[in-house]
């Protein structure tokens, strides 16, 4: 489960697609005809937008943005206990074979992790770096182990949820911090010798985490704005600030095919060991549970549904 997909629910979702469930792996049951890439008992991750490579978004390395990337999805979704990958997924690259070593549930974490590593593409950084994570669920979580990976020398995290501080803290992290606390920028300052964070990505659709982030980060850095903000969400920006920073503030939305491929590497060598963030499994009979479940967040990351 997305947190996107909660917004599908009971939020406002910001973007056009409601299906529910973009995270899927599972087994061939079926082919077309004239597939002969793939074959009935395969194991695979399917990826529910594609782009076509060829216009000119794809061209310029903006894939996600691409027309078809948004008409292509699984059908009805990949949230049923069967879906219909489409002709054109399969044949631009949307579904990826996953070794005999590699977990469904492993492999369900392919897209949100290929995600991450999109937004890291967006913004420079060195070895050494800081970093301030917003929002420390599951997508949270990947950006602090891309973040170890990269072998950054300061990881803050930030939640209100308790039960999410606590497990950040678990992966050796410089530091978690409520959100709601008074003297959290002057904890910033002190870990950063005054000059605040290099980079700060905001994993939530929370827009006061946005401007927590731009208070934050330093002079000419980065803020990445990673989570999915609600339907029609409006926010005022202090804009002299940005300005006299001279801060970037980037956005980035899903994964391309190279992305994908990349992430679908990371936890095949066991770089990023997405299998620690799994709290939680439903059966997919039980998803209204699971769905419930992973809106209160109630001692729980990254909630599986399983056949």
């Amino acid at each position: 489960i997305c947190g996107s997909d909660l917004e599908k629910v009971f939020g406002e979702y910001g973007q056009p697609s409601m299906r529910l469930g973009h995270e899927p792996a599972g087994i061939i049951i079926d082919v077309g005809p004239n597939v002969t890439t793939f074959k009935k008992g395969d194991r695979v991750f399917t990826h529910h937008h594609v782009p076509c490579y060829s216009c000119h978004l794809c061209n310029h390395g903006n894939e996600t943005m691409c027309p078809k990337y948004y008409e292509t999805n699984l059908s009805p979704c990949g949230l049923s206990e069967e879906y219909v990958v489409p002709q054109w997924n399969v044949e631009h690259g949307g579904v990826l074979k996953i070794p005999d070593s590699m977990s469904f549930e492993e492999a369900a974490m392919i897209e949100p992790l290929a995600c991450c590593v999109r937004a890291w593409t967006k913004y420079s950084y060195r070895e050494g770096d800081s970093v301030a994570i917003f929002g420390v669920g599951p997508t949270g979580m990947m950006h602090v182990m891309l973040a170890q990976s990269k072998k950054f020398s300061k990881i803050f995290c930030f939640d209100v949820n308790e039960f999410r501080l606590k497990f950040a803290k678990k992966f050796n992290i410089t530091d978690s911090i409520n959100s709601l606390d008074e003297k959290r920028k002057e904890k910033i300052l002190e870990y950063t010798e005054g000059l605040g964070v290099d980079i700060a990505i905001v994993a939530t659709s929370s827009l006061k985490a946005l401007e927590d982030a731009i208070d934050m980060v330093r002079k000419g850095g980065a803020v990445m704005m990673f989570g999915v903000p609600s339907k029609d969400a409006n926010i005022i920006l202090n804009m002299s600030k940005i300005y006299s920073k001279e801060i970037t503030l980037v956005t980035s939305y899903a994964a391309s095919d190279n992305d994908t491929k990349e992430a679908l590497r990371l936890i095949e060598s066991s770089k990023i060991d997405v299998k620690q963030l799994v709290t939680h499994t439903y059966t997919i009979s039980d998803s209204q549970k699971a769905f419930e479940h992973a809106r209160s967040g109630d001692n729980a990351m990254k909630i599986i549904i399983t056949k």
